[in-house]
């Protein structure tokens, strides 16, 4: 196992010992997630879960978690989810999975929330890790022209890529696609944020503000824990 790989396990590990029987329990998405999914496994707690995209879904079911889908349980007591990036104040970027939307949906649903990482993940300033955007499908090159314009305004000249995987372009698991902007540094997050949700045609972008209550940090000492 990786330094990396390792540092995620602790993270996920310790973040189960957050959750209580009776908990509704927001599941996150990608690799930092899954330990946490495994580690809840192995508790054997009486939780109900609430998936953040149809691959978590499938490894909770695997374990024996017990699921309900978003607006059938009473508000989620607790979101563990992974990040990309994190920033100042516990600013994040996330998308690179390809299921923001469905982690935007459950975070913003959660009375709490609490990111999980690798040491690496923590930076100074946003944007070394492209910023995602998931966009409908109809018009997308429109809407990709769309978020070029917003960005410049940000003085971020680079032009949003298309993902793709295999030839193809990658879809989210509500069939839209995602679109990439490497920005370097986002000086102004939540300016930039607005603005890339009023286009018309975007769906929702990775930067998650405001959200984290706390992130559990794995390092190569400990997990450390940070604040806002």
């Amino acid at each position: 196992m990786s330094d990396a790989d390792a540092q995620k396990r602790a993270a996920g590990e310790a973040a189960a010992k957050l959750v209580d029987s009776g908990m509704v329990v927001g599941l996150g998405t990608g690799s930092t997630a899954a330990w946490f999914v495994r580690a809840l496994a192995e508790r054997k707690l009486d939780v109900t879960c609430v998936a953040t995209s149809v691959q978590t879904e499938q490894l909770a079911a695997e374990l024996g978690l017990r699921l309900a889908q978003l607006g059938e349980t009473r508000e989620i007591d607790l979101t563990v989810d992974g990040a990309d990036e994190i920033g100042p104040g516990l600013s994040l970027i996330k998308g690179g999975g390809a299921a923001l939307l469905r982690e935007k949906l459950v975070w913003e649903a959660s009375r709490r929330c609490v990111v999980i990482a690798d040491a690496a993940k923590v930076v100074p300033t946003l944007g070394r890790f492209p910023l995602p955007i998931e966009v409908v499908a109809f018009g997308h090159k429109t809407t990709a022209a769309r978020i070029c314009d917003v960005l410049s305004e940000f003085e971020i000249g680079m032009a949003p890529r298309l993902r793709a995987k295999d030839g193809a372009p990658v879809r989210t698991d509500g069939g839209n696609l995602i679109y990439d902007a490497a920005c370097g540094r986002i000086e102004e997050p939540a300016a930039l944020a607005a603005a890339l949700k009023s286009i018309t045609g975007v769906v929702e972008h990775g930067l998650f503000l405001d959200l984290a209550e706390q992130a559990l940090i794995g390092a190569p000492d400990g997990v450390a824990t940070l604040e806002p």
